[in-house]
């Protein structure tokens, strides 16, 4: 009998049916995956299809051993034992065949090919384009080679990339091409390193904690606003509901050079040394500088670029660029790449005397948050002759395309805007989740214009598979030669505008910021080539899936009671259980257990039961909502079946980067006004002192803990 058609006396059978029919469904669809990939397997590799191009066979083996990184013994995930992977190299019009094997135990693997274009099977998307590598399983990659450059491969399987799964690719033109003459080719991939387990990254960044922004220095606080002149700005921005600025969310322990926490570059006096600088880093944005002066650059994401010079160069993640050293006729000198949010940096140093340093970059002020968006608007419409800033943008506005591109006559346009909510840490396109969001289509040969709207205080790198876009100009420079890139840096409050043909093939595209922990947390979408009279490509039934449902809570034990909470996130969705009970002679307790719905980052709705034995409480199930208001103070409106309308108002406020200040107050009808003021002092990322009043239970003092 179809669920829907169960009488509603029979709740438990209600459940059974749903539970079968999502089994089946499940089932069903996991077969149409398997279908939809075994056909596309069978199709002819790219080795029968070019017979005359040479086969370039690599094998990787995806693994994991026990190494060092930052100077202690941790799990790191490797390829062919080490991390970053070998350096696949080839020839333009070669057809490479590599094998990627799966080692582990019990994880799934993936290997994308970034900025390379490739059959979509190939793309290396699990689940998306290309079936997942199972445990113990590999699989053989086959594409043309149809470009030259530098680019790197990684891996799109959950938060592998932050392990260490990544490596260079280096591509040779089909015919040699006059160039700068180098001595030495060096690919130098740049990577953030965290002792942490990712995912425990991931789950400490949704459960809204400081201790990242704290350990990197960034923590903002009222004292800190005092001591920097700037506190009114402080509390208008808290009044706007205007998170603090963060120029990362990850405090890492170490940054890295090719797997490296120094390292050291080839060449004599006079000779010319190629960098091909790759940033394979999670979460980082870096400044290059090298101390004998300006770098040279001469390509961009592969493309080549008419040469100019750039002081300091921000690099984004998931972009690269080649620079060229002339090795100075004595001294040392300094290769330097700087944390973006100034929390440390990695350096390679060459040739051979007294050293030379790079001088770090300013650090950022974390309460300038008003200079630093005027900074951003100044570079982005910069005044002609302006000199390069100490802290700049990426050089988008310097570099333009060695050859002419194609331009496309007509266009569809398209806005998508990059949302964000840092108090749930939840990354989105147009505030929608993926599993929520359908597939933007767009016919073969089709033009597509999209206004990125940054509308979050953060930068994003923005990367779309499978293709060139060319960034939008607004200088009247000659659209043929703008900038062609893979990946684009999307800075906070502004709107970069790319432009691309979808002549790369029918099938899902994957367009997503490219900092891990905000792509796993949703901001990510397909785009979808149809066939040019729109008919749908074959595609896989399943999204590009990340792990979505994380737990975590933290308990206070106080000499005179006992509170805290527990909760599992997934998405916008929240089961919490939550408690509050007196101990020795203050008796009574008061606990909730809740489903919560958030349905935009200020507004969610719940529901759940209410045991409470406090003068005038009752137990019974409740409804209520809940609300974000200006200074950031959260209002909780609950009814309750028994009658008991309750409304409550919580605010905590950070004194110093240790220290803050919990307060609360409810009214109920059957409860009356109750409050608390207590003060936690940080000690750790697990713990806090505690000390404070409840009108329920007088004066206590103890101890903190979070899991």
């Amino acid at each position: 009998m179809p669920m829907w058609l169960l009488p509603p006396r029979h709740p438990a059978l209600r459940i059974l049916a749903a539970c079968f029919l999502g089994a089946t469904v499940g089932r069903a669809c996991e077969q149409c995956r398997l279908s939809y990939f075994s056909g596309m397997e069978a199709a002819p590799k790219a080795s029968a299809l070019h017979p005359a191009a040479k086969v370039v066979a690599y094998t990787l083996e995806v693994g994991e051993r026990t190494l060092s990184p930052a100077g202690q013994p941790v799990r790191v995930l490797t390829i062919n034992g080490g991390t970053p992977g070998p350096v696949l190299r080839f020839r333009e019009g070669d057809v490479a065949r590599i094998t990627v094997r799966n080692t582990f135990a019990t994880e799934d693997a993936s290997i994308h090919w970034h900025g390379l274009l490739v059959p979509n099977l190939e793309d290396g998307v699990p689940g998306l384009t290309t079936p997942r590598i199972a445990p113990g399983g590999s699989r053989v990659f086959e594409f043309l080679i149809r470009q030259s450059g530098t680019y790197w491969y990684h891996s799109h399987t959950g938060l592998q990339l932050q392990g260490g799964v990544h490596g260079a690719i280096v591509i040779e033109p089909r015919t040699p091409v006059p160039a700068e003459r180098v001595d030495h080719d060096i690919p130098l991939l740049l990577s953030d390193w965290t002792d942490e387990a990712p995912r425990e990254v991931q789950r400490t960044l949704l459960r809204g904690s400081d201790w990242y922004a704290f350990r990197r220095g960034t923590a903002q606080s009222m004292l800190g606003a005092y001591q920097a002149g700037k506190l009114g700005d402080y509390l208008s921005r808290e009044k706007s509901l205007v998170p603090a600025m963060d120029l990362s969310d990850v405090a890492f322990d170490a940054f890295l050079m090719n797997g490296q926490r120094a390292f050291r570059l080839p060449g004599k006096p006079g000779e010319r040394v190629r960098i091909r600088l790759i940033n394979a880093s999670a979460a980082t944005y870096f400044y290059l500088e090298s101390s004998p002066g300006p770098l040279r650059v001469t390509h961009a994401d592969g493309q080549t670029v008419t040469p100019f010079t750039q002081r300091r160069l921000l690099i984004a993640p998931a972009e690269n660029y080649d620079v060229v050293l002339e090795i100075p006729a004595a001294g040392s000198w300094e290769l330097r790449a700087t944390a973006q949010d100034g929390s440390g940096g990695v350096s390679a140093w060459y040739g051979e005397g007294t050293a030379h340093p790079t001088p770090a970059p300013p650090k950022p002020d974390p309460y300038g948050m008003n200079d630093y968006l005027r900074a951003i608007l100044d570079q982005l419409d910069p005044e002609p002759g302006a000199t390069e800033p100490a802290r700049p943008l990426s050089p988008y506005g310097k570099f333009r395309a060695a050859q002419p591109h194609p331009v496309a006559g007509t266009r569809r346009d398209l806005t998508l805007k990059l949302t964000g909510d840092m108090l749930r840490y939840e990354w989105t396109f147009d505030g929608t989740m993926p599993a929520d969001a359908e597939a933007l289509r767009l016919k073969a040969g089709e033009a597509l214009r999209i206004r990125l709207v940054n509308n979050t205080m953060m930068h994003h790198p923005i990367h779309f598979h499978g293709h060139f876009f060319r960034l939008v100009d607004h200088d009247g420079a000659d659209p043929a030669t703008a900038p062609r890139k893979h990946t684009l840096d999307v800075p906070p409050m502004s709107v970069r505008t790319i432009e691309f043909t979808a002549d790369e093939g029918a099938g899902d595209w994957l367009l997503h910021c490219h900092l891990l922990y905000h792509h796993t947390s949703g901001m990510m979408r397909v785009i979808r080539v149809t066939g040019a009279d729109g008919a749908e490509p074959p595609h896989a039934p399943f999204l590009h899936q990340m792990e979505t449902g994380f737990a975590w809570g933290e308990a206070s034990f106080l000499s005179n009671h006992a509170l805290g909470f527990a909760t599992y996130q997934d998405g916008r969705s929240n089961w919490t259980t939550s408690w509050d009970a007196g101990l020795g002679r203050r008796a009574g307790h008061e606990a909730e257990l809740t489903y919560q719905r958030w349905l935009d980052a200020r507004l969610g709705v719940f529901a759940g039961y209410r045991f409470d034995s406090m003068d005038g409480g009752v137990n019974g199930p409740l409804v209520g909502l809940a609300y974000l208001l200006p200074y950031f103070v959260e209002a909780r409106l609950s009814q309750q079946s028994r009658g008991e309308t309750r409304l409550g108002l919580m605010k905590s406020l950070a004194l110093t980067e240790r220290l803050k200040l919990d307060l609360s107050v409810q009214h109920g009808t059957l409860t009356g006004t109750a409050g608390s003021a207590h003060l936690r002092y940080l000690l750790d990322k697990e713990t806090s002192l505690i000390g404070g009043w409840s009108s329920d239970f007088g004066l206590g003092g103890g101890l903190t803990l979070r899991f």
